[in-house]
């Protein structure tokens, strides 16, 4: 079934009127018939609007709806990506592939050992590149949510930012002996909160070169626990989506 998005506003009615490139991608590339079913979010609700398709124009859909459900593709937890900056395109990868592991919000970092420097010019413009990645990528698994990407952020703005957020804060570092603490810790976000809302989670990951010393000991004062990921060294771009992929696998797998 195609999953597409929409503008909260646009979903007030029982009408959708779809315009833009999925006009071509619906009635050219997927030949979808009127009476046949499209699943719509809004981007910010975890809800499935289910539409049919009514007719064609020339240049938009015409789609009715049919019912609203609540949605099932979220994570119960509310994981806050952390990334420091890397280079290259790598972080491309990163936004994808943690959008589709089921990442709430990307902030990318800039640490002392990040190759990457961006002026506010080129960081607005990366993060609009990341951000449409976002969406695409939102839009391939299903997401009910689309992950924000926020601009860069220094690492005391990150800490600051993490500790508004999320309850659970987390710092993968090579140097961290594992005891047990990190799958115990993990274990906890099982445990519903009181409010009904969903826990937050911050997972700081650091660029090529790792964290400075300085940067992990400022961090532990900060309430960010460091934690190991095992016992091999994992890339930048491999680290977060771990991470990820543990939540996914201790929180929705039975």
């Amino acid at each position: 079934m195609l999953h597409i998005f929409a503008r909260p506003e646009d979903l007030v009615g029982e009408e959708l009127v779809v315009t833009g490139e999925e006009v071509n991608h619906m009635k050219n590339v997927l030949r979808l018939r009127p009476g046949e079913e499209v699943s719509v979010s809004d981007g910010e609700k975890d809800l499935d609007y289910r539409y049919e398709v009514v007719s064609y124009r020339e240049d938009a859909v015409i789609l009715h709806r049919t019912k609203i459900l609540p949605g099932d593709t979220e994570l119960p937890v509310r994981p806050y990506l952390f990334q420091g900056l890397p280079k290259g395109e790598k972080m491309e990868l990163i936004v994808q592939k943690a959008v589709e592991l089921g990442v709430y919000e990307i902030i990318p970092v800039s640490m002392h050992r990040c190759v990457m420097k961006l002026d506010e010019k080129r960081a607005a413009k990366k993060v609009e590149r990341w951000q449409k990645i976002a969406e695409a990528a939102a839009m391939q698994s299903r997401r009910r949510v689309i992950p924000k990407v926020t601009m860069p952020m220094t690492m005391q703005e990150a800490m600051d930012y993490a500790k508004e957020h999320a309850a659970v804060r987390v710092l993968p570092y090579e140097n961290q002996q594992e005891r047990g603490g990190t799958k115990a810790l993990f274990e906890t976000l099982q445990e519903p909160d009181p409010s009904g809302t969903p826990k937050g989670i911050a997972i700081f990951i650091g660029p090529e070169g790792g964290f400075e010393e300085d940067e992990v000991t400022k961090a532990r004062e900060s309430g960010i626990l460091p934690i190991s990921l095992g016992r091999r060294i994992l890339r930048t771009e491999t680290a977060g989506l771990c991470v990820l992929s543990w939540l996914s696998y201790l929180l929705e797998i039975s």
